[in-house]
C-alpha cells in the first residue's frame, strides 16, 4: 500500500494542481488565460523532488512503526 493523501498519491496532487486547464467560458478564457507551465517548472520539479522525500521517509518511518515492538 503506497502513501495516499486522500484517494490519490502526494505527486499525483502536486501535478493535477499546476496542470494547464482551460476556462470553458471563452470570453474568460480570452481575458484571463494567462497561466504558462513553464512559468512554474522549476518550482514544480523542486516541489515534486522534497514531496517524494517526504513520502519515502513517510513509508519509512511507518515501515518501522509497524516493526516495532508494541
Amino acid at each position: 500500500m503506497g502513501y495516499r493523501l486522500g484517494n490519490r498519491s502526494a505527486l499525483e496532487w502536486v501535478l493535477d494542481q499546476y496542470k494547464k486547464s482551460k476556462p470553458k467560458d471563452p470570453t474568460i478564457r480570452e481575458k484571463f488565460d494567462t497561466y504558462r507551465f513553464k512559468d512554474y517548472k522549476e518550482k514544480v520539479i523542486d516541489l515534486l523532488a522534497r514531496v517524494t522525500t517526504v513520502s519515502v521517509e513517510t513509508q519509512r518511518i511507518v515501515e518501522a512503526m509497524r516493526k516495532a515492538p508494541r
